[in-house]
């Protein structure tokens, strides 16, 4: 089976890139799933109801969260319902909004998906989350019974390290580790010696010539003249896509190859 991951969709602009491009990577890669990071889908922060079922629209099969994912209250109901196919991190405290994991029902059989969170996340680097290790050892103990043709992990964090560790970590254990949040791909896919498909981090869709999607005049003055200014989203100039094909067995529940998929546009 082949199963796509699409990196961070930031903003408007990025999911008018899904909108164009996906349809056509479905038919043309004969796709069976498409997961997407959707932390910053409406306006960069969280997504909204609306644009969640654009998501759906545009032939995304199930969304995963970062650190952002709950910033749009409205979304809550999807999280918490174990049937929605949107999930926030796992390793949230108890008694937060949502699951961190849950189940696809394919024709060909489950898929597991699951979020995490690094231990170092940007504004919430001084949050306690559960160890992530110790916590992903734990559902899949949990959901050791649970009969499924694929795994798929997605590492929200900073550090190339910890997405680096936990992807040989969980080598043989799952289909896929897609580590993102730098909204920047790295050239590292590969599946690893034990059957694992992995990347770094699988980039974002939306504007290229930004800083990760915000428009340079609103940090540069930060940056250079320690201004107070608010990010804004680029929404013209060049646009970019980014995402994994991973193609599995579903015998096995372990990858078989990998593919890093990009695509930049003038539109």
């Amino acid at each position: 089976m082949k199963i796509l991951y699409v990196g961070d969709v930031v903003g408007d602009f990025g999911l008018t890139v899904v909108e164009r491009l996906l349809p056509e990577l479905r038919k043309s890669e004969a796709i069976d799933l498409v997961i997407a990071q959707a932390e910053n889908v409406t306006r960069g922060r969280g997504i909204s109801s609306h644009d969640f079922k654009r998501l759906l629209g545009a032939g995304v099969d199930f969304a995963t969260g970062g650190n952002w994912i709950l910033n749009e209250e409205d979304i809550f109901p999807l999280l918490n319902d174990p049937k929605a196919p949107i999930i926030r991190p796992a390793n949230y405290p108890e008694g937060t909004p949502g699951l961190g994991y849950k189940y696809l029902h394919l024709p060909q059989g489950a898929v597991l998906v699951i979020s995490l969170l690094g231990h170092v996340v940007g504004r919430d680097a001084d949050k306690l989350f559960d160890n992530p290790l110790r916590l992903i050892d734990k559902i899949l103990e949990t959901e050791r019974h649970q009969p499924r043709i694929a795994t798929i992990v997605n590492f929200h964090g900073d550090f190339s390290s910890e997405k680096i560790i936990i992807g040989y970590y969980l080598d043989g254990k799952v289909t896929a580790v897609i580590g993102d949040h730098w909204h920047v791909p790295t050239a590292d896919a590969m599946v690893l010696p034990k059957g694992t498909a992995h990347i770094t981090d699988v980039g974002m869709c939306g504007s290229l010539d930004s800083s990760l999607g915000i428009a340079f005049d609103s940090v540069i003055p930060r940056w250079r003249d320690d201004k107070q200014t608010r990010n804004i989203l680029e929404n013209s100039g060049r646009s970019q896509f980014n995402a994994l094909l991973i193609e599995a067995d579903p015998a096995t529940g372990l990858a078989l190859k990998v593919k890093q998929i990009q695509s930049i546009s003038d539109k």
